[in-house]
């Protein structure tokens, strides 16, 4: 009956009647052909066919092989990135002397966790599965400790000081990457460490399930008074941007914006100037493109393309909110340096940092600061206390082999719209993420940086060093 009824369908596509379809057939019952049986010999068209594909290989060696193109590979920057040592000097300590093995610090975050008038740093370190708030006491001593318990969120990425519960105290939004590697397993995590007394944060995922996650930011969207999140779901080949809505009691529920991989930062700000609070975000797996969503209300968003590339090499790494030229809107730094995806990791003529000027109206300029290989971190402070925002960039993937190769550089900004780069230090290496305050209230931003080590070379690393400038400003200089 099931042949009969396939035989059946086929028929009705042109009109005609099913043939019943016998039960049987042997092989010597079937008609034989009375058509001319082939004499051997071979046609016209057989030849052609032959001396196609005996030819035509043959003809596109040849082209590769004398065609420019073929005989010239594209050349590959591998020269490191050198600058002029700063004037201003930087001295160096340790925050956490205690951390052994590997350095894989994701991320770094300067923060009075306590509110007791100290700054502290927050601290993702993917190689232990932990979160530590690095605590600063009097007279500039520091000490570690764990937030919440060890392995409480599976390779942190990402962590920020918010109040989301609107107690009075700072609590912790945790991105949880859930694995280094490159996956679209379902790893990743968003997760609030509750702070009770400043001294337990208790632990709750607020979503599992998801594929790596980098970044969670919150603020009010739907002004309702309580704080809603954004995350950005990296994942690999899948991704995507999505918004929590707070329901209250630690209840959120999840309303996806954009399916895209590849989203490192989702910085929020009013960068329109509406008094509602926006946010942007950095795609770099597929495209490498700069996206605004501005706040409609009532939980809707609309998304806008500010800035892209089609540069593959360009390797965008990371978007952070600043106001360079303090005109009072927000304008973002574009941060390139990535290389994880090819097979030697070098510096490229793209890498480097990108400043998007925000000139009102969601429209951005765009301009390039300093070329800078593997920049893989940046942050914005006044370092030199002149009242004007600098910038600390470091590297991940500079050509190490050049024991002189900068790993971290400063622009200073020498006021209209003017940024001189200075080498700070060629070591350590292999540094991921960097932040800036002023810790000791001098009126100078200090910086904080994280090493992360994932390839060769071995030496000399650091898992996390504070830095700060010794010296007077400085006005002029020049990259070489």
């Amino acid at each position: 009956m099931e042949i009969d009824a396939v035989a059946s369908w086929f028929a009705s596509l042109d009109g005609r009647q099913p043939e019943k379809c016998p039960k049987k057939v042997n092989r010597t019952d079937r008609p034989v052909s009375t058509t001319e049986p082939r004499t051997g010999r071979w046609g016209w068209q057989d030849r052609l066919l032959l001396a196609g594909a005996l030819v035509l290989p043959l003809l596109f060696g040849l082209a590769y092989y004398f065609l420019p193109l073929g005989r010239q590979p594209v050349p590959v920057k591998l020269d490191a990135s050198r600058f002029d040592p700063s004037t201003i000097p930087f001295t160096s300590r340790s925050l956490a002397p205690s951390l052994t093995g590997d350095p894989r610090i994701t991320h770094v975050r300067f923060c009075d966790l306590d509110q007791d008038g100290l700054m502290d740093v927050l601290v993702c370190d993917a190689f232990a599965h932990r979160v530590l708030w690095i605590r600063q006491g009097p007279s500039n001593r520091w000490e570690e400790r764990v937030v919440g318990t060890e392995r409480s969120v599976l390779a942190p990425g990402h962590a920020e000081a918010i109040d989301l519960d609107r107690d009075g105290d700072l609590d912790i939004l945790v991105a949880g990457l859930g694995s280094l590697w490159p996956t679209d397993d379902a790893v990743g995590s968003v997760a609030w460490l509750e702070n009770v007394d400043n001294q337990r944060f208790v632990p709750h995922l607020l979503l599992q399930d998801l594929r790596r996650v980098t970044d969670v930011q919150a603020a009010d969207f739907d002004n309702d008074r309580d704080l809603d999140l954004v995350v950005a779901e990296f994942g690999y080949h899948r991704g995507s941007i999505f918004w929590m809505e707070n329901l209250g009691e630690g209840r959120f529920r999840d309303r996806l914006l954009m399916a895209v991989p590849g989203t490192v930062h989702v910085p929020v700000a009013d960068w329109d100037g509406d008094g509602d609070p926006d946010f942007a975000a950095v795609v770099t797996q597929n495209e490498e493109e700069v996206w605004g969503f501005e706040n409609l209300g009532g939980g809707q968003f609309q998304r806008r393309l500010l800035a892209s590339t089609i540069n593959f090499d360009f390797g965008g790494v990371g978007l952070v909110r600043c106001d360079l030229d303090l005109d009072g809107r927000p304008d973002m730094l574009w941060v390139a340096g990535d290389n994880y995806e090819l097979l030697s990791h070098h510096p490229q003529p793209s890498h480097g940092c990108v400043w998007l000027r925000n000139e009102g109206n969601w429209n951005f300029s765009s301009r390039r600061l300093v070329t800078f290989g593997g920049t893989y971190g940046a942050a914005v402070g006044d370092l030199d206390g002149n009242g004007l925002p600098d910038v600390v960039l470091v590297s991940m993937f500079n050509n190490w082999r050049d024991r002189q190769a900068a790993s971290i550089i400063w622009l200073q900004n020498a006021g209209g719209g003017r940024f001189v780069p200075w080498q700070i230090s060629s070591h350590p290496i292999q540094l991921a993420t960097v932040d800036c305050a002023d810790v000791d209230g001098d009126g100078r931003a200090e910086f904080v940086v994280g090493g992360a080590h994932i390839t060769k070379p071995n030496e000399p690393l650091a898992h996390l060093l504070l830095w700060r400038a010794e010296g007077g400003p400085t006005t002029t200089g020049a990259g070489r």
